[in-house]
């Protein structure tokens, strides 16, 4: 496994990722952000922000399958969320963790959220890109 994820001393404990990912393999993968849409491109949980955030997860775990890898190769995930406000904090981690049970990611690479005004389309509420390292 070419990522090496930790908290470390000195820095908040996050329990949802870890601070810091170490990269040691030699194929970088950057997977496109992923909206929650299925493979015939229909919108999945419309207006609900924590099944968009497992069907983001989900998108990002098939994108990396089709090149041999999975969440453990990924080093960093960028998360994009339409009006983001702090009260949606606990819909995010309903999501990541219903994801996390679905795929088996434990612990989860560094993530940075940012809020946005708009994505792509309508209904979209978030957007997942993730930076992997295969050996």
């Amino acid at each position: 496994m070419p990522i090496t994820l930790n908290n470390p001393e000195g820095l908040m404990t996050v329990d949802v990722y870890r601070q810091v990912a170490v990269a040691t393999g030699s194929k970088l993968v950057f997977v496109a952000g992923q909206v929650s849409v299925d493979a015939d491109g229909e919108l999945v949980s419309e207006g609900d922000l924590a099944g968009q955030v497992e069907q983001c997860y989900v998108n990002v775990g098939t994108a990396l399958a089709a090149v041999g890898g999975s969440f453990d190769d990924v080093a960093k995930l960028t998360g994009y969320f339409v009006g983001w406000t702090p009260d949606k904090m606990p819909s995010l981690i309903d999501g990541i963790a219903r994801a996390s049970a679905k795929l088996g990611m434990n612990p989860l690479p560094p993530f940075t959220l940012i809020g946005v005004a708009a994505l792509a389309g309508p209904g979209y509420l978030v957007e997942l890109e993730a930076t992997a390292v295969l050996d």
